[in-house]
């Protein structure tokens, strides 16, 4: 299953293995695919983009470092794995996408798995303003410098966790966090691989 992967990563937070137990993977993924569903690797869902690695999932969703009833704001939908280990967190999630056919399919997945996680279809380097603040802000793709809006919609004490650096090239995960004066901290927390966060034209 998609936990026994997590020890990789070091993470031990109970909501968090609990989660990642709950949470049906293969569900998420595509036809083609289900028997690779539990190997710690991301896996093609269609416009190229991907369904991140457990482990990474795992990591990124201890970074936050959030509780049960907290919103959270995700973006890149994508295939909505991520979106429903938070939710079974017991997160208040808002995802947002900027692919309207992968906002439609992750948004219909998991209503039908019982996860209530709000999505919008949108350029994710804008965040979501209509709904922030935010307790933690999670992005599953990369930008190549951490958009201004994201810090800006975190609420006091709250983390942002982003990997960024240049397209197809090893990336820095880094955890910014807005401390109650405003002022932002920076955490290198690994080296990782994210397919580029794209932006809407014009």
């Amino acid at each position: 299953m998609a936990h026994r992967h997590i020890e990789t990563r070091g993470v031990t937070n109970p909501r968090v293995v609990e989660a990642m137990r709950a949470v049906p993977r293969h569900r998420f993924v595509p036809d083609g695919f289900q028997d690779a569903a539990y190997g710690d690797f991301p896996l093609p869902i269609g416009y190229g983009q991907t369904i991140s690695q457990p482990s990474t999932v795992a990591l990124m969703s201890e970074a936050l470092r959030v509780e049960a009833g907290t919103k959270v704001l995700e973006i890149g939908t994508g295939s909505g794995y991520q979106a429903a280990v938070l939710a079974a967190m017991g997160c208040e999630v808002y995802s947002t996408e900027i692919i309207p056919e992968l906002a439609a399919r992750a948004e219909a997945l998991l209503h039908d798995l019982g996860y209530p996680v709000t999505v919008g279809t949108s350029d994710g380097y804008s965040g979501w303003a209509e709904h922030a603040p935010f307790d933690g802000i999670i992005v599953t793709a990369a930008p190549d410098h951490v958009p201004p809006a994201l810090i800006a919609q975190l609420a006091p004490g709250a983390s942002l966790v982003i990997p960024v650096g240049p397209a197809g090239d090893v990336q820095t995960l880094w955890r910014f966090t807005v401390d109650e004066a405003g002022e932002v901290s920076a955490e290198n927390l690994a080296s990782v691989i994210f397919v580029p966060l794209t932006r809407a034209e014009g």
